[in-house]
């Protein structure tokens, strides 16, 4: 009996010793699973959520930040500096020249005051040539003065030609008397009478009621005006080539004329 008491105690130690093991073993292996979790949930939460992420970030943002610089944007006089100089050359013709050296006061002074461009007389090429320089305001005030120069070279006076300098909406309008209609001899003599008139009268008429000037200079005819006004006086012009006597086109000039008066 005693044997068996004796063996009955030391049973359950034997026993008992095999759970807790088992238990020792097991337990490291999900606390540290749960711990490795909690540590990666560190590591990915690690940006604040007021603050979105850089690409995600509105463009306009940069500019509405005080600490930014704000720079203003350039004129157009810095910009011309940047760019190359522009340069223009314009022909005058042999029987323009005297008129020009008359008239050189009157060419160069607005050239240079107005447009701030570089003006000067090249008398072996006879030629006038213009360039743009640090007190052009604007790149396209060359092409203006090109303008009034070959409007001058044309034929048209200085008063009348510096009108391209001013406005934006001028433009020269030339075309030749066969592109209306071919004519030789006497019959296009005729034709050139009937648009100068006597005295140049009808020419003056056309002038006045379409607000445009003309220049006869032989067979060519050169308009100085408006788009509009250019359409109103060679649509004259081309029904004196045709043959329509002058008392029918003035009353057709006095009916646009008028039209034109109530539009403006």
């Amino acid at each position: 009996m005693s044997s068996s008491s004796q063996a009955g105690p030391s049973k359950p130690t034997t026993y008992s010793s095999q759970p807790s093991t088992l238990l020792s073993t097991q337990q490291p292996t999900p606390m540290d699973a749960s711990d490795s979790d909690d540590d990666d949930d560190d590591l990915m939460i690690d940006t604040t959520p007021d603050a979105p992420p850089p690409n995600l970030m509105p463009p306009s943002s940069t500019t509405l930040d005080p600490s930014l610089p704000a720079f203003a944007a350039l004129p157009a006089s810095a910009q011309v500096l940047d760019k190359k100089d522009e340069f223009r050359r314009v022909v005058i013709p042999s029987h323009r020249m005297t008129p020009l050296k008359k008239e050189w006061i009157n060419i160069y002074t607005p050239l240079v005051e107005m447009a701030g461009l570089q003006v000067r007389m090249n008398v072996k090429r006879k030629c006038v040539e213009i360039k743009t320089s640090k007190h052009t305001q604007d790149v396209g005030q060359i092409q203006k003065g090109a303008d009034f120069i070959k409007a001058f070279a044309l034929g048209f006076d200085v008063n009348d030609a510096i009108a391209l300098l001013r406005m934006d909406d001028l433009y020269v309008d030339t075309f030749e008397i066969k592109d209306v209609k071919t004519l030789h001899g006497d019959h296009l003599s005729r034709a050139i009478g009937r648009i100068a008139g006597h005295a140049g009268r009808t020419r003056f008429t056309i002038e006045n009621a379409s607000r445009t000037r003309i220049v006869l200079a032989e067979t060519k005819i050169h308009i100085l005006g408006s788009v509009q006004n250019i359409r109103v006086a060679r649509d004259a012009i081309v029904s004196l080539i045709l043959g329509s006597p002058p008392g029918k086109v003035y009353s057709g000039l006095r009916t646009v004329g008028a039209r034109l008066r109530e539009r403006f």
